[in-house]
């Protein structure tokens, strides 16, 4: 692959290439090389495994870009054997350009973003209208348009990979009813405009300020709402409510001056592109953290809870009882305390009592390091008639585990393994820290112990943040 690559830089430019370097991944299974002829003119190389997939970015391209839209201009492509020479659009997303405006600034939205967004905003309808008019729906992979099929697609992806991953606990066929609901619910919409599909702020390149859009491969038919959704909820980027609705009613602005806005329904359906957008995202971070254990994904999962917490407290657009309880529980699990930016500095424990019947809890930290303490050659509360309904949070089951000559050598041992980690974490400015707690049922032992860690790591480094989660709360009598 790298040799027809090379090849088709030297039939296109006429130059021999003279470098070849390997580009960072965007979280997929395609390859990229940026290559430099002698002559100083560069080119991005990609491999792409997946035809089907190859052949909707390859098409959109060349007819998004004759419909006068900024997209990377396909220089050749071998289709048969998965690799095509693109415009090199430079390394700076607009992710990049947010992330770097908030170090160099100071706290809150960097003022000077704000007409970015406005400008890349500016754009989306004329993808969403003129796309529509100018893309061939017969190369459309993994589906031609954002109908049912692939709003349940959507809402098993979020279900099987990250509510099954996460251990989170729910009714299978309430769940399921509550998916059919909301699909009906968002295909009300209006769907003759190309939707995007992931239109968010690694996807836009900026060069010389202005916006450059990627990664359209799975674009479809559907509605407008889902896009502009993408962007305004793109988690890490993390905008203010406000700016959120500055900005789209900028966007609606824009989309009225091309086709009739009914802007009231258009708010009212866009509440629940936001959701099923903010779910397939969490699929998404699900999938690549815990699943194939790429940290950086995980990293999103707080901002997609305050989200989530967000929506909640304006209420869903339709009663969707089941999952309204699972978003609730992911809430409090995943979101960070109100008020705590998720990006501030300093030492998180993360700390956790789990049943070793449902395996170990997952690291949602990312960074993979801590302690798993197993509580089960302890005396087990939950054998006695009187205790087994209460959980280590009671004091009659704290009472009784205080009073086994076992619990004192297991708590010093503990206590023995932690506090010194967490000081050397402290001193070295680790971020992350996770303390396990396992016992037979997850109810007793193990809860007992992470409440008692909690309120000592507390008391004794105050300037730490305490992130405790008991696994197996809901199955608790």
């Amino acid at each position: 692959m790298h040799e027809r690559i090379t090849a088709l830089f030297r039939e296109h430019f006429g130059v021999i290439p003279d470098s070849v370097l390997e580009m960072a991944g965007d979280g997929s299974s395609r390859r990229y090389q940026r290559i430099r002829g002698a002559d100083g003119r560069t080119a991005i190389g990609a491999v792409g495994p997946d035809r089907s997939e190859n052949r909707a970015f390859l098409s959109y391209s060349r007819s998004l870009r004759r419909a006068g839209l900024p997209v990377p201009e396909i220089y050749a492509a071998d289709e048969e054997a998965g690799v095509w020479l693109e415009q090199d659009l430079g390394d700076t997303t607009l992710f990049d350009a947010l992330e770097e405006a908030r170090s160099a600034g100071p706290a809150g939205f960097p003022e000077e973003m704000i007409p970015v967004y406005e400008r890349v905003l500016s754009w989306l309808p004329r993808f969403q209208v003129d796309g529509h008019r100018a893309v061939d729906y017969g190369v459309a992979y993994p589906r031609a348009a954002f109908d049912r099929q692939s709003i349940a697609w959507d809402l098993n992806y979020f279900k099987y990979h990250f509510c099954k991953l996460a251990h989170l606990p729910f009714d299978e066929a309430r769940m399921e009813k509550d998916f059919r609901r909301l699909a009906s619910f968002l295909l009300r919409a209006d769907t003759d405009f190309f939707l995007y599909r992931d239109f968010q702020s690694r996807n836009v390149m900026l060069r010389d300020g202005e916006p450059w859009f990627i990664d359209y491969q799975g674009g479809r038919r559907g509605a407008p709402q889902y896009d502009v959704a993408s962007l305004l909820y793109d988690a890490k980027a993390d905008l203010p409510d406000p700016l959120r609705e500055r900005l789209l009613e900028g966007y609606l602005d824009a989309l009225a001056a091309r086709v009739p806005v009914d802007r009231p329904r258009f708010r009212e359906l866009y509440r629940g592109y936001v959701l099923v957008r903010v779910l397939q995202a969490l699929g998404a971070y699900g999938y690549r953290g815990f699943f194939e254990r790429k940290p950086r994904f995980l990293r999103s999962v707080p901002y997609a809870a305050r989200n989530l917490e967000r929506i909640l407290a304006r209420g869903l657009p339709v009663p969707v009882p089941e999952l309204e309880t699972v978003l609730g529980r992911i809430v409090t699990r995943f979101a960070p305390a109100p008020g705590t930016p998720e990006d501030e500095t300093g030492l998180v424990v993360y700390l956790y009592s789990f049943s070793y019947r449902r395996g170990y809890p997952e690291d949602v930290s990312g960074h993979g390091g801590g302690y798993v303490f197993d509580c089960r050659a302890l005396p087990n509360p939950g054998r006695l008639e009187s205790y087994r309904d209460l959980t280590g949070r009671d004091p009659d089951v704290a009472r009784y585990l205080e009073g086994q000559i076992e619990t004192d050598a297991f708590w010093t041992g503990v206590l023995g393994l932690v506090e010194p980690q967490v000081q050397a974490y402290l001193g070295r400015g680790f971020t992350a820290l996770t303390v396990s707690f396992g016992c037979t049922g997850g109810q007793h032992r193990s809860v007992y112990f992470a409440e008692r860690l909690a309120a000592h790591l507390e008391r004794a480094f105050p300037s730490i943040r305490v992130r405790l989660h008991h696994r197996e709360e809901p199955y608790w009598p």
